[in-house]
């Protein structure tokens, strides 16, 4: 008798136990599904289409090294939709950066007037005083570091444009694959939006179309009120400039070389830095066509 109320004790226990651990769960599975909910709220950042940058930081890097050992990087930190900090630089296979090079800011600096240390702020800070990368000048004896930034500080401001926070991958120094690129601003200032297209045939730019449209699909170009009222101002007008910056870069194989048209100087700056972005995604062999969010001034 007292084997069968020790038997039942034990029984009573066990579902007991059983029981709490059944509720147990049971706790665990609620409290999973009261955080579920809170997951689910977290908005994903979309990207704007007005060329207003997101804020965050935005990353570029060099994949390969150049034939003195050193590959660049960059990046921006954009708040409240502005350029707050910018920073530039190359690092060798050590990590070591070209700015704390000493030997290399003395062997530079006595040849060409400056050196690392200087320029790479210099450039820096330009682009944060002018939230643009047309607005950045080249500095005296660091004319190709100054291009190449130029260049890839208006691909991290597209970055901000779309909220893209992905490292920028440059395939610099590589070949251009052949086949066509393309690249157009999405939106319209002063009624025309740039469309460029560049064909690469055995590696090399075989041809360069680079042009304005209106909503009507109407080239620059083809706009005579607009080519008479410019070429009266400015001595030039698009059926002039537009056709010598495409020749020019066909000509030269290389953006940073294409010549400025007289009276046109925006206009060229703009050509070379598109341009560049082309010959960087025809590095990749990325024939995807590059949307530009471009910011538009009031008018």
């Amino acid at each position: 008798m007292e084997l069968k109320k020790v038997a039942m004790g034990i029984t009573a226990v066990v579902a007991s136990s059983m029981l709490l651990v059944a509720c147990g769960n049971d706790n665990s599975s609620d409290k999973k599904s009261s955080e579920e909910p809170k997951q689910s709220e977290t908005k994903k950042t979309e990207a704007k289409t007005d060329g207003t940058m997101t804020d965050g930081t935005y990353k570029l890097e060099e994949k390969n090294f150049d034939d003195k050992g050193w590959k660049a990087f960059a990046s921006i930190e954009v708040k409240d939709g502005k350029i707050t900090k910018a920073s530039y630089d190359y690092k060798n296979k050590d990590g070591d950066l070209k700015s704390e090079d000493a030997d290399y800011e003395k062997a530079m600096k006595d040849k060409v007037g400056t050196g690392p240390q200087e320029y790479l702020k210099q450039l820096s800070d330009a682009l944060v005083k002018s939230q643009s990368a047309s607005g950045v000048d080249i500095v005296t004896g660091a004319t190709h570091s100054s291009e190449t930034f130029i260049n890839y500080a208006n691909q991290l401001i597209q970055a901000a444009q779309r909220a893209d926070t992905t490292t920028i991958s440059i395939n610099n120094g590589a070949d251009m694959k052949d086949g066509k690129y393309n690249l157009e601003e999405q939106n319209y200032a002063h009624g025309y939006r740039v469309v460029f297209a560049m064909e690469v045939k055995d590696g090399k730019i075989a041809t360069s179309d680079y042009n304005y449209v209106n909503k009507d699909g109407q080239k620059k170009t083809d706009d005579a009120d607009y080519e008479k009222n410019m070429k009266e101002k400015s001595g030039t007008g698009p059926k002039e400039y537009i056709p010598a910056l495409n020749k020019s870069l066909v000509d030269k194989q290389s953006p940073a070389e294409v010549d400025t048209v007289s009276g046109a100087t925006n206009s060229s700056n703009q050509f070379r830095i598109y341009a560049a972005q082309l010959e960087n995604a025809a590095q990749n062999g990325d024939t995807d066509t590059i949307k530009v969010y471009n910011k538009v001034d009031e008018e």
